[in-house]
């Protein structure tokens, strides 16, 4: 798994469990994550990788192409709101 910068990924352990949040960097073991609204990109939460899964869906492209290279929180909360409202509109049998 390959892991890039602004890829979305889902929390699996700890307070945020099954949050989803924008890689903002990572290395070797740990990444560093962002949603912009609880997790600011001043104060992202640094998550073992074990910890995340990668959530390879189409909105999640969608979301990450709305970012810019240094995003503010304002960006984030506003892709994210994009990639569940996807999420929501694809679960419910739309397009």
């Amino acid at each position: 798994m390959s892991l890039e910068k602004a890829e979305i990924v889902q929390s699996l352990a700890g307070r945020d469990k099954g949050e989803c949040f924008f890689v903002l960097a990572k290395d070797e073991k740990t990444v560093l994550l962002a949603d912009g609204k609880h997790r600011t990109r001043e104060r992202p939460k640094r998550k073992n990788l074990r910890h995340v899964k990668f959530l390879p869906e189409n909105g999640a492209a969608a979301a990450a192409a709305m970012l810019s290279e240094q995003p503010n929180n304002a960006e984030l909360r506003r892709a994210m709101a994009a990639y569940k409202a996807a999420c929501e509109k694809r679960s419910m049998g739309g397009t």
